[in-house]
């Protein structure tokens, strides 16, 4: 749990926030938020020494702005990584598919991760499901990801709230914990006090 930060380390896990993802095509998204709130988490992991890990999607879909070659794939400029950071690609909606994630983490014994990113019902629930089923503990930052609407196979419009909502709700209990930023933060601060 997140009030256990000084017996051992704490991975932020950074999914998928790339330039690609703020294009107007991909419609109406929900939490605009989402990326200062990455940005505080990131800027209180970084203050305390914990891992930092970036997780890039190069995708292999022909029309996708993701791909490598384009300049949607480059991380947004609020959870640039430095020097030192781990970052993996991936071309499928896990970030331990593929690559080297999961031995990163393992080698450097990090058994906690605290999850933000995008978008909340790809990457970022494949991730969490990933994480969860191999064994980590996994806490999601519920406004520190976000969701776009989309139409569903059943002809009905989703506002990226409620899809955003409703992955949270099926993530949360039974394979992490769903937390505010403001929530960790909070926690962090206390252990810092200690």
């Amino acid at each position: 749990m997140i009030e256990e930060f000084a017996d051992s380390p704490v991975a932020l896990l950074i999914i998928d926030v790339q330039k690609g993802l703020a294009l107007p095509s991909l419609g109406e998204r929900n939490n605009p938020q989402a990326e200062v709130n990455m940005a505080s988490l990131l800027a209180a992991w970084r203050a305390r020494q914990q891992p930092v890990i970036h997780i890039r999607h190069c995708s292999t879909e022909a029309d996708s702005p993701l791909r490598p070659e384009l300049p949607g794939n480059a991380f947004k400029d609020e959870v640039q990584p430095l020097a030192g950071e781990a970052v993996f690609e991936k071309t499928v909606n896990s970030a331990f598919v593929g690559t080297g994630l999961e031995r990163h983490l393992r080698v450097a014994g990090i058994n906690r991760l605290v999850i933000v990113g995008l978008t909340t019902d790809h990457c970022v629930s494949a991730s969490t499901r990933s994480a969860s089923d191999l064994g980590f503990d996994v806490t999601l930052v519920s406004d520190a990801t976000a969701a776009f609407e989309r139409s569903g196979y059943d002809g009905r419009h989703y506002s990226g709230d409620e899809i955003h909502r409703v992955n949270l709700v099926s993530l949360d209990g039974e394979f992490c914990r769903v937390r505010s930023s403001a929530d960790i933060l909070d926690k962090l601060a206390g252990n810092a006090e200690r």
